[in-house]
């Protein structure tokens, strides 16, 4: 662990903690945010607490708030405090900005420095950094966490990833940080450079940015030879070092003292108990620039029940399955992109890439999978490649309790991803067929 004092605080000593600081963050935001004072003001509730429990009476914070904030109307600090802009993507709308004060840096740099020590990281580890830099938050979040942990850090950010598989030979790498799409898209480009994923010094990844499935982690695994684990956070919140998992990869810990996390049902939007699932709310406790109170994630998850045996104390979240405005609704039935991926990855003949295609056939919505064969897959045999089809096909409708039309595409022929995959294609805007 890399603060092991703070990581295995007993429970009663937690909740005094997250409760001193979460009156202060009330009082902070009441005072220095006009849309927290009208929230709070509108929902009739004090900036100021008895206990946890009481923070149920707070009204949400969601994205339109720092959308209509923008860019500095949700800050917290004057412009002369804060000393680091990021920002989303803006490709759902208006960016949001998010600004960090020179204590937030270093909070942030200890967090990630948690994430890399979890993974089974020390001073003696090189990590590769193929997050993307600059307005995303992911590079220079594990950037700043694997120098705070003393690594020797190769900033090599996404893409050109021949060049990032000679760099991990050459170099020696240890550890690996990206999107896990991103990892096997190494992987794949290091076997035709004529290297062998898993010869490489490679021991682990830390790998997050998008939903993955358990299966998935089992093909880096494989293909690298390595321990791969889980890593959670947004921009909104922080950025990557919200929550990780450790080296026994039975949920991520959530950095309480540091983070406040809710799961709200998705209908009724109150919190359920741990271990039931829901929506992933989250109230920043020690955030300078741009706090949020009870900032609703869209991410679907659970709290894992019980204690885990690495000895930390902080509770778990269950990796990620999806988002709520991600999901997709087939005839009536709920279905995530993760739970498809699921199911490939456990069928020998498909490679892991994939596309959800929605289109329109006359006045109905159409769903369609678009599948990637393996390479060893003769896509010429017409037979062959039914079977297979037919066996996607049956597998994706047990595992999902909905039947899916399945296309099986040439090896290579979809697109891959340096960063996030693009797993949904949404065709629907350009007309009926």
């Amino acid at each position: 662990m890399f603060q092991p004092h703070d990581e295995t605080m007993d429970r009663a000593r937690l909740d005094a903690l997250q409760l001193e600081r979460l009156n202060a963050l009330l009082s902070r935001v009441y005072e220095n945010v006009p849309t927290y004072r009208r929230k709070f003001d509108d929902a009739g509730v004090s900036p100021h607490v008895d206990s946890l429990a009481e923070l149920a009476e707070f009204p949400f914070t969601v994205k339109d708030d720092l959308r209509a904030g923008y860019p500095y109307g949700m800050f917290a600090v004057p412009m002369k405090d804060i000393v680091r802009l990021h920002s989303s993507s803006g490709t759902t709308g208006q960016v949001t900005v998010v600004g960090y004060t020179a204590g937030d840096l270093d909070r942030w740099a200890d967090l990630m420095a948690r994430t890399i020590a979890a993974a089974g990281g020390t001073d003696e580890d090189v990590v590769q950094i193929a997050y993307g830099y600059g307005l995303f938050t992911g590079g220079l979040g594990a950037h700043y966490g694997a120098e705070r942990l003393g690594c020797a850090t190769i900033p090599i950010s996404g893409g050109n990833t021949k060049r990032q598989v000679q760099v991990m030979k050459d170099f020696g790498t240890t550890i690996l940080a990206c999107t896990p799409s991103y990892a096997l898209l190494i992987a794949e480009t290091a076997r035709d450079m004529g290297i062998d994923p898993a010869g490489l010094s490679l021991k682990a990844g830390v790998f997050g940015a998008e939903p993955w499935s358990e299966n998935t982690r089992t093909e880096i695994e494989r293909q690298f030879d390595i321990t791969a684990i889980d890593i959670y956070g947004l921009s909104e919140v922080l950025g990557p070092g919200v929550a990780a998992e450790c080296e026994c990869k039975c949920g991520l810990h959530v950095n309480e003292d540091h983070f406040i996390i809710e799961i709200v049902d998705t209908e009724t939007l109150r919190p359920v108990p741990d271990g039931e699932r829901g929506e992933v709310v989250f109230t920043t406790l020690t955030k300078e620039g741009i706090p949020v109170v009870r900032y609703r994630t869209r991410d679907i998850s659970r709290i894992v029940p019980g204690e885990c045996a690495c000895g930390r104390t902080f509770r778990r979240l269950e990796r990620v399955t999806g988002r709520s405005d991600d999901m997709l609704i087939i005839r009536g039935v709920n279905v995530f992109p993760s739970q498809i991926e699921q199911v490939l990855l456990g069928i020998p003949g498909v490679a892991p890439y994939y596309q959800v295609v929605l289109s329109r056939k006359g006045s109905m919505d159409h769903v369609e999978v678009h599948v990637e064969v393996s390479p060893e897959v003769n896509f010429d045999e017409v037979k062959t490649l039914e079977r297979l089809r037919g066996r996607v096909s049956a597998e994706i409708a047990s595992a999902l309790a909905v039947s899916i039309a399945v296309k099986l595409v040439e090896p290579r022929s979809i697109q891959r991803s340096e960063g996030k995959a693009k797993r949904v294609i949404d065709l629907r805007a350009e007309g009926s067929e």
